[in-house]
């Protein structure tokens, strides 16, 4: 007897894990690249506090917000699109039928066999829609993304990221390398833990997350010292 194999898969269609991540790297370069420009400024403590304060806040909203918009409209447009396809399942289930039948005989099975599925679909309406959704939309009627999850995903992980580099100078550290580093840190560990998710190396990952975060703490902290420098 074939013994069944024993494993699972990690939840890729949740919306949680996209809007953590991104939220997180958001959170982390946005602060580190204010905090570097508004630094390279010469700015002062209260300044730097003031800044990274709002940039966590207002970050923060934003990227909930869009994440809840952006999920819910995608939902909403996969729900228009099933409502057709329900419709043509009603009055032309024959037609559906051989576009399932033309579908699967492309893909190398045989036209016979596809015929024999694509018929018993028929008989069950709501699997029928369930299997043109996967193969005409690419998605799961019943496991679309939550844009609650995604929104809260995003808000809360932008309010850690965003905050890493702001904690030096909140426990009284006024060095702007010191804030820099712990962002820095802050984001190999992102993107290492983001590498236990993908399968990636660890290390190839926290690099990856490091040099872009890097280039984009460079760029603000270049302009924001010319432009103090203009100013002054």
């Amino acid at each position: 007897m074939t013994a069944v194999a024993d494993h699972h898969h990690a939840d890729v269609s949740g919306g949680w894990l996209r809007a953590a991540t991104f939220g997180a790297m958001d959170g982390l370069v946005t602060n580190i690249a204010l905090i570097a420009g508004v630094g390279g400024g010469g700015a002062g403590h209260r300044t730097l506090v003031l800044t990274g304060v709002a940039g966590l806040v207002a970050g923060a909203i934003s990227m909930g917000i869009g994440e809840y918009t952006s999920v819910r409209t995608q939902n909403e447009q996969v729900a228009a699109e099933l409502a057709k396809e329900r419709h043509e399942l009603a009055v032309n289930p024959d037609g559906e039928a051989d576009e399932l039948v033309a579908m699967w005989t492309a893909r190398g099975l045989p036209a016979e066999l596809a015929r024999q599925v694509a018929e018993t679909l028929k008989a069950d309406p709501e699997q029928a829609l369930r299997v043109h959704a996967q193969e005409e939309l690419g998605v799961v009627p019943d496991e679309l993304p939550s844009p609650w999850v995604a929104a809260v995903s995003s808000f809360g992980c932008f309010s850690v990221g965003a905050l890493v580099p702001l904690l030096p100078y909140l426990v009284g550290v006024d060095r702007l390398w010191v804030a820099l580093a712990a962002g820095g840190a802050g984001l190999f560990a992102a993107g290492v833990v983001v590498a236990r998710f993908t399968a990636r190396p660890w290390w190839r990952s926290g690099l990856r997350q490091l040099v872009l975060g890097a280039l984009a703490a460079a760029v603000t902290y270049g302009i924001g010292a010319w432009i103090g420098v203009g100013v002054a």
